[in-house]
């Protein structure tokens, strides 16, 4: 992928049955599952979030900065300039980061699976308050194909964040809303209907 993140994320009762169908289709496995950890920093008057702006470190197999641009949409699509680059420390990053101003203001976790098929990644993601999949593609059409491959509805697109959907369920659950992290939301039974999104497999 270039400097552009073009992707589209669906929310599924069944993250297994979309791999079976991955498999079906000869999708490679480039990423096999890997707990994930992230961190996002923002300025401490909230500029980053405001202007709709993400400064991200995660450590997955590797420690990667990332920096997110306003999102836009493109035929349903949501698009932004994304710049990602690998660090050698994670807890020097981190450091580094908050020592010229920035503060951590969220902390969440996920276990990721990433397959590639047409030049299209899709990511099979479990959060603490359900499954998703999101695919990325340069090509938006290809990312229409690969839904409609998936048997995902297209109509039923997330144009939300994953922070973003916790905030709508953190007050009603007496949730910190900068932990979304599996320990935090343990026996809790977070609803479709909470998320105020639909299933779309």
């Amino acid at each position: 992928m270039n400097n552009q993140e073009t992707e589209a994320k669906f929310f599924v009762q069944n993250l297994q049955s979309i791999e079976l169908r991955l498999l079906e289709l000869k999708a490679q496995l480039i990423q096999p599952r890997v707990h994930e950890i992230n961190y996002r920093f923002d300025f401490p008057n909230g500029e980053l979030r405001n202007n709709k702006k993400v400064l991200r470190l995660r450590q997955d197999e590797q420690a990667k900065i990332t920096f997110k641009g306003a999102s836009q949409e493109v035929e349903g699509v949501m698009s932004r300039e994304e710049i990602e680059f690998v660090v050698a420390d994670f807890d020097k990053a981190k450091k580094l980061l908050e020592s010229i101003g920035f503060a951590p203001v969220v902390f969440y976790e996920k276990f990721r699976r990433t397959y590639e098929l047409n030049e299209t990644h899709i990511m099979l993601d479990e959060l603490p308050y359900g499954e998703f999949v999101e695919i990325e593609s340069n090509n938006i059409n290809e990312i229409k194909n690969m839904s409609k491959l998936l048997g995902l509805s297209w109509d039923l697109i997330i144009k939300a964040g994953y922070h973003a959907l916790f905030d709508r369920v953190a007050e009603k659950y007496n949730l910190e809303k900068w932990n979304l992290s599996f320990e935090a939301l343990n026996g809790v039974k977070i609803k479709a209907q909470d998320l105020q999104i639909e299933f779309a497999d």
